[in-house]
């Protein structure tokens, strides 16, 4: 597309998946299937913008687990685990692996 169109900037402004995974009793939630998802992603971004892809910024889809209308509240599409009743929110693995490459700029 971006050959195509010759876009000055481009944004990923959704790109996630959702994975049901719950949070063990020491309240981990170690979603693994979602960090391999946005590596993947991440890596596909990166060749793209090496490619000379004007990729300007990449937002993780979504902060927190919510209600999404064609699933309600039976998926899980957060980096952030949300216990509806008591609204507790615990940082999945997957955030804690984003925190990381923020912080490093890269993976």
């Amino acid at each position: 597309m971006y050959f195509n169109y010759n876009p000055l900037k481009i944004y990923i402004t959704e790109n996630g998946a959702s994975y049901s995974t719950p949070p063990y009793e020491n309240k981990n939630v170690a979603d693994v299937d979602r960090i391999n998802y946005l590596r993947t992603h991440f890596a596909a971004a990166h060749r793209a913008m090496q490619a000379g892809v004007p990729l300007a910024g990449y937002f993780v889809w979504s902060l927190l687990d919510n209600f999404e209308w064609s699933h309600g509240y039976s998926q899980r599409f957060g980096i952030v685990w949300v216990n509806y009743e008591t609204q507790e929110r615990i940082l999945k693995d997957s955030a804690k692996w984003y925190k990381g490459v923020i912080k490093k700029n890269g993976f």
